[in-house]
């Protein structure tokens, strides 16, 4: 192995780490507490994020891996990131689709928190063979997930302005922490991603985002329509830097598990792009039946 493969593989996981922690703080310097206190009142929302999160999504991708002949380290993948709602690029996704920006922004905290206390209990259980305990789990996810947004959301209700002028910097290095944690990855393990072909793991990530974002779309239970598409942006895609975090705590992980949350981060945001297009092409319509 070249120096340079040496390097790019020495740094990844600090890099991944900088992903993981910029992107969640950003997300939680968006939060805005009023709306999050509006959503806990939201009885209907709670029961269906739950529903949604850690029902359907991991009933969902365990139906997926009976189906398709995965490897067992895509049927990892498929079902720790079935327990990991919400990617860190929603509010994006949300303005792109005319969605209503404060209920993502209560949507954020109270899915991370979810993912925080289900994933480390769920994965052992739905996960044959993974020899890792619930703790084990969990630690990575509350310093990495859980500690960023919390203080990020505790900036900005504390002090709002400082929060306003210290966004920019945050998001920018979340920015450039996932722009490169991107190359780093294709370098490492671009050539295994093609390898990947005939393998379904990219039609099992397909089938998983498609299926939950229509499900979720279609069945709003009286939300509006700017609601629905934030939860089916949020349900649809991932929370990969949780992903990231669980699989870097499985002791001897075999290297197909990266590969696969490296393809989902990518497909995840092509996906997500296309459906907040469709979103926005319902609300105008739907702006345009009311005038």
């Amino acid at each position: 192995m070249s120096a340079f493969m040496q390097f790019l593989e020495t740094t990844l996981n600090p890099l991944i780490l900088v992903f993981t922690l910029s992107n969640l703080a950003a997300m939680g310097l968006q939060v805005k507490v009023p709306d999050l206190l509006a959503a806990f009142q939201n009885k209907k929302a709670l029961v269906l994020i739950f529903v949604w999160g850690w029902i359907l999504g991991p009933a969902f991708g365990f139906l997926i891996t009976k189906i398709l002949p995965l490897d067992e380290p895509y049927v990892i993948v498929v079902l720790l990131t079935s327990l990991a709602p919400c990617a860190p690029f929603l509010q994006q996704m949300v303005g792109k689709a005319n969605g209503d920006v404060g209920f993502a922004g209560a949507l954020i905290p109270l899915v991370a928190l979810g993912t925080v206390v289900f994933m480390p209990l769920m994965a052992p259980i739905l996960i044959k063979g993974l020899t890792i305990s619930a703790w084990a789990l969990a630690k990575p996810l509350l310093l990495t997930i859980l500690l960023p947004l919390t203080i990020g959301a505790a900036i900005r209700h504390y002090a709002d302005q400082r929060a306003t002028r210290i966004f920019p910097a945050v998001k920018g290095l979340a920015l450039i922490s996932t722009l490169l944690t991107v190359i780093w990855c294709l370098t490492l393990y671009g050539k295994s991603m093609l390898n990947t072909a005939g393998e379904f793991a990219l039609l099992a990530m397909t089938i998983f985002m498609v299926g939950i974002a229509i499900i979720t779309y279609l069945f709003g239970f009286g939300l509006k329509q700017n609601q629905r598409s934030v939860m089916s942006l949020g349900m649809g895609t991932r929370n990969i830097a949780a992903v990231f975090a669980a699989a870097l705590a499985i002791p001897n992980a075999d290297p197909r598990i990266m590969v696969m949350v490296i393809m989902w981060t990518l497909w995840s945001v092509v996906l997500a792009a296309i459906a907040a297009r469709v979103f926005l092409k319902q609300s105008l319509a739907e702006l345009a039946t009311q005038r």
